[in-house]
């Protein structure tokens, strides 16, 4: 077993003025109530909200209250993120930073996949992030909406991740659509999911740990929460090998696959459909986009050749044939073929309509035959 002691801390963020402090003394309670902790990890922008206009330079007061704080307590600390200004391009990141227990920032990592079209003004960062903790093992750290890009996690685990930290953001109505998703991910990579809300201007909470058979070993509700939980990274490991409860082996099975991608090359046409979809904006008042009348197989690219044939580059639609004709109605359908007496003409039965039916009384009897049902 190699057990290692994660502590996740849902706080209320304010987004007017900077909550370091807050995050600061937060992190001495829990290290008074759990002094075995040794990583803690806050949300997505804990420490100056979510408004880019308190963007920060790389080096800054907070980063060095973070650092004396993990010294201090000799812990792992990811603070959640900030948005750090590039003093050469002046673009801004949404940037994390992993400080080890001796205070030393050791990585940081730029949110690969800002949260567009609502935070256009946000670069994204193209490095990943992985670090060891020695004689524990290996983690990454995505941000928030990186997480809904499962190549973010396929890159990091094909390096060897075998926890995911994931500080988020979440204020809006998709959280749970991303509780899904960080229980999927567990199981799709077999790694556990550290994932860490805010509350307030940070989010609604519900953060959550899940392991690599996809339990959710944590669920916070909608108030502070700090959760310190012992992971088993043994369990990992035992998992990649013998596949989830002995069942799937999910990355050995994409190690050894028979087929490349062709939509991860942006020259090979597969991805002709992607380039049908609109602009990526925010949506406006009474917008009808994606409400087109148009019949669908019109509006995507068609090439004959390929129809029907999806293992061909592109995406093409096969018009089905027309249905035949129906025949038409047989109109002896449903009528009684005479029989012919060839010794007597019989006459056709007197017309006589259906008699009234008494309740309780059979059809055909006199009045004094009744049934009791």
């Amino acid at each position: 077993m190699t057990p290692f002691a994660i502590a996740g801390v849902q706080m209320y963020v304010n987004a007017l003025q900077p909550n370091v402090d807050g995050m600061i003394q937060r992190l001495d309670i829990l290290m008074a109530r759990f002094p075995w902790t040794q990583m803690v990890l806050f949300s997505e922008l804990a420490a100056y909200g979510p408004l880019d206009q308190y963007s920060l330079p790389p080096q800054n007061e907070a980063l060095e209250k973070f650092q004396a704080a993990a010294v201090k307590h000799g812990v792992w600390l990811i603070p959640g993120s900030m948005f750090i200004t590039d003093p050469e391009d002046g673009r801004i990141y949404n940037t994390s930073v992993v400080i080890n227990p001796q205070g030393e920032i050791i990585r940081r990592y730029a949110k690969m996949f800002p949260f567009r079209p609502y935070e256009a003004g946000i670069a994204a960062g193209t490095d990943f992030c992985v670090f060891d903790v020695p004689d524990v093992g290996r983690f990454g750290l995505s941000i928030c909406y990186d997480m809904w890009f499962p190549e973010t996690t396929r890159q990091l685990t094909s390096q060897g991740v075998e926890v995911l930290l994931h500080p988020v953001l979440t204020g809006t109505t998709d959280r749970d659509a991303e509780l899904a998703i960080a229980r999927a991910t567990a199981a799709q990579f077999q790694c556990y999911v550290i994932d860490v809300n805010g509350l307030g201007a940070g989010g609604v909470g519900k953060s959550c740990v899940v392991d690599p058979t996809s339990m959710v070993l944590h669920q916070s509700a909608g108030q502070e929460d700090m959760f310190p939980i012992e992971i088993d990274l043994d369990m990992v490991r035992r998992q990649r090998e013998t596949g989830m409860k002995g069942l799937g082996q999910v990355l050995k099975s994409f190690r050894d696959r028979s087929t490349d991608f062709s939509v991860y090359d942006r020259t090979s046409g597969t991805d002709e459909y992607l380039k049908t979809l609109g602009p990526l904006e925010i949506p406006h008042k009474g917008t009808t986009a994606g409400l087109d009348t148009t019949s669908p197989a019109m509006r995507v690219p068609y090439t004959p050749d390929t129809a029907g044939n999806d293992s061909l580059p592109g995406f093409a639609f096969k018009v089905p044939p027309a249905f035949p004709a129906e025949p038409l109605p047989n109109p002896t359908a449903g009528t009684a073929v005479p029989v012919v007496d060839h010794t007597a003409v019989v006459a056709p039965a007197a017309t006589v309509p259906n008699p009234t039916v008494k309740p309780g009384v059979l059809t055909g009897t006199t009045d004094t035959d009744t049934s009791s049902g």
